[in-house]
């Protein structure tokens, strides 16, 4: 059972900045909140975090299968090599090369159809 990110947001919104819940760009984005990728980004977009804050929170940084698929996806489309993927993303290259080892079915069909 996935965590009802639409409402932990807008409680976290109504208390903290009730001005950014009435815009409707934001509402949009809450509504939208499907992936782990999703919440990733409207984090960053809503939040913004201090160097020290981004250091700890990416050490308990979660992704699921979908979200982990895509990224090796992306990666395999622009032909971007693991050290690149691991920077932009701050994932690091063991976690990446783990997930095209986990997924080796999947990923050889991603390979495939480019």
């Amino acid at each position: 059972m996935r965590p009802n990110y639409t409402k932990i947001y807008q409680d976290m919104l109504k208390e903290k900045d009730p001005d950014k819940l009435n815009d409707p760009k934001v509402q949009r984005l809450i509504k939208n909140l499907k992936t782990t990728e999703d919440v990733l980004n409207f984090n960053e977009l809503v939040f913004k975090q201090s160097k020290e804050s981004l250091e700890k929170n990416q050490k308990l940084k979660t992704y699921d299968k979908k979200t982990m698929l895509k990224l090796l996806q992306y990666q395999n489309k622009h032909n971007f090599s693991t050290n690149y993927m691991s920077k932009k993303y701050k994932i690091s290259r063991t976690t990446i090369a783990k997930w095209k080892k986990t997924f080796e079915e999947e990923y050889e069909k991603i390979t495939s159809k480019n």
